[in-house]
């Protein structure tokens, strides 16, 4: 993993160097700069793979392209082999980075849809005056950018492309309530007016002589349930081999590497197979000392089961929360997101003794593995049959429930459920997922809310497949817009603040081409989620792991609210005038006097006021 940062037009040696080095926890193991002016390259490297032939910004030999590239490219020994069969050579003993440099030179931009891996590039092509970047098909990796007529800038994070004196600097109203809409700010939006974030899938060009700047989609997520039926045990037994393969692709390194293990289905599966290949496997766990947000156990017993190397450190949540503004401090931008603390946790442990981590993300968004899957039916069934006015009283009814601090508790998962109701399908996904829904988003603001601007990103998405089923269009909410902009943004920002390289076995291209061709009703049967994934791991994991309820990796911000003791870490308060006065206060009294549970929307403005005052 790396940092990458640069600029064409206005700009200097000084101004390269502050953006690069403010990526130094990307990259910790060397920098290096080059300017071929108008052009500025920045790279941070984490060194993982060939550490002495890989160095950065990386030149073919005849000086026409340049790279800076921040990932990893899983299928390079097959690409590169196929480019030495067509004459070329290579100077490095086995560089994924120099892969790509002479794939694109080969391919041009198909290459990009040759790569299984997760990647942000940028490359300079000296011939024709261009700059072309790209982003892996999820978003794994960072890549922001603005432009202004002939200037353009780019960084790995939002933090290192302000230091650029060219570079907006303006908060953006509308990403500020779609902050608040969804939890985070969905691409290619940021939280500052006139920067963008490449979306997953996409690359773009640069015309350093006109300043044309061009966007190309290159992939996207498009689920084409096959009607060719399988026998259940022939999918099973397909889709266990797509994760092998997964799972052992990911295990090239020539740094230390390890694997996460939370007890649950997907990090256990990718453990079971990594044990396969690596006889002392190293597994890492987290565990804590408030029961309801403890998996230590599982994790523990499925280490065991597989014999690893196991790692557990325990932690209170109560001191653990303390480290929240170092964290807060170094976030590239708000992400409302509470498990990004237990994650920074276990990033940073891992790290003491490894440089590479497995994980289970993108098993829940591949097979509907989320709680809302196991309701869309009652709740199809509810809002087909249920007069809206009988409705109301409904979620009047259920608003008087008493409230419960519990990590996702029936009484939260129920008022959650019934505030979705209250709007037409396309919304269900992000209003119940939200902070805020839009009434008092529109409180919030003191202002008018469109709704078809603030979920535009979900309608966009529901309308790509109006012609499937429901389950289908609510899945691709969780995989456009939430995996890759809540959890992945959150994996890499937890992990790149330690210095930790983190892979997903489950993003691999071929097993989600596998997965996006299967029916919904193999994924979810019988308010049963991950049904054939369950099959197909049901020789590889003990059946007290495969089915046990899911429980999540969250925080006690219920309590920490309620208490007020996550308020003392700071004495700073919404003040901006963006905000309706009192708004917070009335909202924080209502959660600690037991009214209503206002998590969400409290740890989201907490979070926020943090950053707009950093």
């Amino acid at each position: 993993m790396c940092g990458i940062a640069g600029f064409v037009g206005a700009g200097s040696m000084k101004d390269l160097e502050r953006m690069t080095r403010l990526l130094a926890h990307r990259g910790p193991d060397g920098e290096a700069l080059r300017v071929d002016s108008p052009v500025y390259l920045g790279h941070r490297r984490l060194a993982v793979i060939d550490p002495e032939g890989g160095r950065q910004p990386m030149s073919t030999p005849d000086g026409r392209y340049s790279i800076v590239f921040n990932g990893e490219i899983y299928n390079f020994l097959e690409l590169r082999n196929e480019l030495i069969q067509k004459g070329y050579r290579f100077s490095s003993d086995h560089s994924d980075t120099e892969t790509l440099l002479i794939g694109f030179a080969n391919a041009r931009e198909k290459i990009f849809d040759r790569l299984n891996g997760m990647w942000s590039c940028v490359i300079y092509d000296r011939a024709e005056g261009l700059l072309v970047g790209a982003r892996d098909r999820f978003g794994k990796k960072p890549l922001y950018y603005y432009h202004q007529g002939r200037h353009f800038g780019f960084a790995s994070e939002l933090t290192s492309l302000l230091q650029h004196p060219k570079a907006p600097k303006s908060v953006s109203q509308l990403s500020l309530q779609k902050y608040f809409a969804y939890g985070y700010i969905p691409s290619p939006r940021t939280i500052i007016e006139g920067i963008s974030k490449l979306p997953g899938g996409f690359w773009f060009q640069f015309d350093i002589r006109s300043g044309e700047l061009r966007l190309h989609r290159y992939w996207d997520y498009l689920p084409e349930p096959s009607n060719r039926e399988k026998d259940a045990q022939a999918l099973a037994d397909e889709l266990l081999v797509h994760l092998s393969q997964a799972v052992r692709r990911r295990l090239v390194s020539d740094v230390p590497l390890g694997v996460f293990l939370s007890g649950g289905i997907d990090s256990s599966s990718v453990a079971a197979i990594a044990k396969q290949k690596i006889s002392e496997l190293k597994t890492f766990t987290i565990g804590f000392q408030e029961a309801s947000f403890d998996e230590s156990q599982y994790a523990k017993r499925m280490a065991a089961e597989l014999k690893t190397d196991h790692h557990v450190q325990y932690l209170s949540l109560e001191k653990s929360k303390e480290v929240l503004l170092s964290i807060v401090d170094r976030l590239d931008e708000p992400l409302g997101d509470s498990s990004l603390l237990p994650t920074f946790l276990l990033c940073r442990f891992a790290r003491e003794q490894v440089t590479v981590a497995l994980a289970g993300d993108g098993g829940d968004e591949l097979f509907c593995g989320y709680d809302p899957f196991k309701v869309l039916r009652r709740a199809d069934f509810y809002s087909k049959l249920m007069p809206k006015p009988a409705h109301f009283c409904v979620r009047l009814f259920a608003s008087q429930l008493p409230v419960s601090m519990r990590n996702i508790s029936f009484d939260f998962k129920l008022k959650r459920t019934l505030r979705g109701l209250s709007f037409p399908q396309k919304y269900w996904a992000p209003v119940w997922m939200g902070p805020l829904e839009p009434k008092d988003i529109r409180a919030l603001f003191h202002t008018k809310i469109s709704l078809e601007e603030l979920y535009s990103e979900a309608i966009e998405v529901w309308d790509s497949c109006r012609h499937l089923d429901l389950v289908t269009r609510i899945q691709k909410f969780f995989i456009k817009l939430y995996l890759q902009d809540c959890v992945l943004t959150k994996v890499d920002r937890a992990s790149m603040m330690n210095g930790l390289e983190v892979r997903c076995p489950y993003l691999d291209y071929d097993l989600v081409e596998f997965a996006r061709k299967l029916p919904s009703h193999w994924k979810l049967r019988n308010g049963v989620t991950k049904w054939i994934l369950k099959r197909a791991l049901d020789r590889v994991l003990p059946r007290q792991i495969l089915h046990r309820p899911k429980k999540g990796f969250g925080v006690p911000i219920a309590r920490w609210f309620k208490d007020g003791s996550i308020l003392e870490l700071s004495e700073k308060r919404l003040t901006s005038a963006r905000f309706r006065a009192g708004y917070f206060e009335r909202k924080l009294y209502e959660h600690r006097m037991g009214i209503a549970d206002h998590r969400l929307y409290l740890w989201n403005s907490w979070l926020l006021n943090q950053w707009l005052a950093k």
